[in-house]
Order: C-alpha cells, then sequence, then structure tokens
C-alpha cells in the first residue's frame, strides 16, 4: 500500500516531509515483526500509526488492543495485562485473561507506557524477550505471540535518569522508534487540516463551511497548538 493509499484509509491530511517520513518508517517497519516505540506530543496520532503499523502486518486479522497505561490503577495493572487466578486477591471472584493472553497472534498498543510501576516493567520486558508471563496469584508460565507498539509523550531517558523506566526495557521497546510530528513542526499542514475539520462539521450541522481570511490563517499558523491536531479538530 502507498502513502497516498494510507493517508486515504486512516484519514490522515497533510504533505509536510516529516509526517511523510513518519508514515513511511509505519508502511516499512509494518512487514516486520519489530517492536516499535511511537513518540510525540499528546494530541499528535500516535494510536492512528500503531493501527497503522497493525493494518499493514501480517497480523492484521487478528486482535488489536489499545491499552492506556496511564489510566489504570497500578494494583490493577499486572491483571489487566497478564491475567489473574480466582482468589489471587480481594475482588477476584474468578480467572481471567488478561491482554496478553486474549491478543495472542495480534498486537498490543501500550500507550504511555513510561506510565507503568517498575514491577510490571520487569514483567512487560519478559514477555518481550521470551514471550513469556504468568497470570496474577499462579505460578504457572504461559506463552502468548503478540506484537507490541508502545507510545509515550514523556522524554524516556530523562524518566531512566530518575529511576522511574527501566533502560533495559526502552532499548528492547526502542528496536524502531517513530516520531509523531507536532502541528508546530508541520505548519504546512495546519490549513489543510482546518479546512477539512470545517467542511466536516459544516456537512454534519447543515451549516455554510468557514473561510478564513489570510489574517486569520496567519494566527492558526502562529499559535502554538499544544494540543496538536485533537485541539485544532476541537
Amino acid at each position: 500500500m502507498t502513502i497516498s493509499e494510507i493517508k486515504n484509509r486512516f484519514g490522515i491530511i497533510g504533505n509536510s516531509p516529516l509526517l511523510e517520513h513518519a508514515l513511511n518508517v509505519a508502511r516499512q517497519v509494518a512487514a516486520t515483526d519489530l517492536t516499535v516505540l511511537v513518540t510525540g506530543e499528546s494530541g499528535s496520532g500516535k494510536e492512528v500509526f500503531a493501527q497503522i503499523v497493525h493494518q499493514q502486518s501480517a497480523r492484521k486479522h487478528g486482535a488489536f488492543i489499545a491499552v492506556n497505561c496511564g489510566a489504570i490503577p497500578e494494583g490493577t495493572i499486572d491483571s489487566e495485562l497478564f491475567g489473574h487466578e480466582k482468589g489471587s486477591f480481594t475482588g477476584a471472584h474468578e480467572a481471567r485473561k488478561g491482554y496478553f493472553e486474549v491478543c495472542n497472534g495480534g498486537t498490543i498498543f501500550l500507550d504511555e507506557v513510561a506510565e507503568l510501576p517498575l514491577l510490571t516493567q520487569v514483567r512487560l520486558l519478559r514477555v518481550l524477550e521470551t514471550g513469556e508471563f504468568i497470570k496474577v496469584g499462579s505460578s504457572k508460565v504461559q506463552k502468548t505471540d503478540v506484537r507490541v507498539v508502545a507510545a509515550t509523550n514523556v522524554n524516556i531517558p530523562d524518566a531512566i535518569a530518575r529511576g522511574k523506566f527501566r533502560e533495559d526495557l526502552y532499548y528492547r521497546l526502542n528496536t524502531v522508534p517513530l516520531h509523531v510530528p507536532s502541528l508546530r513542526e508541520r505548519k504546512e499542514d495546519i490549513h489543510l487540516l482546518f479546512r477539512k475539520f470545517a467542511s466536516d462539521f459544516a456537512e454534519k450541522y447543515r451549516m455554510p463551511s468557514l473561510m478564513l481570511q489570510p489574517e486569520a490563517q496567519q494566527i492558526l499558523t502562529d499559535y502554538r497548538w499544544p494540543g496538536n491536531v485533537r485541539q485544532l479538530k476541537m
């Protein structure tokens, strides 16, 4: 699939060299089974790139599960990822499969991976290295065949220096680095995105589409857009 076809399929708008480069990396690495670390600011579209990697891979008919590591409480994250046995902790009234078991043969997208607790990072490293995991409350080793695409907007080398992230896990996740550019890094795409969003909202609410004067276009271009594409759409 060409980059133009990928853009059409996933609704990606823009022609900046940095965006084209990121799409090309995603397309090339998809054919492999390598672990990918997607970096970029909040709202820049990191999950879309994880979906591209999955859909262009041999695993496309398998499951794709997106996990927001920062939204799951520390006390339950191991159970969510690796499952648990009945009675392994208070409230565990029945055994449960974790995402790594459910997603066997597919792809797991670990968003905000830098938020994982250190003990969970150890478990994740073992899965990446051997494909093995143990459910919470079990002693039985299980195998899984899952591709991991991780993402973060945190500077992981800084987190490593502060003792918040394992260096060996970072190198294992960062087999293929993929940087999603911020809107500030691809200013030439801002007006294209605005016109698309304005047209979509005009059609949805049956209103005339907005047209910007040159001065307004310049304001859009000069703004920092800390929330990136998500903020522009809102």
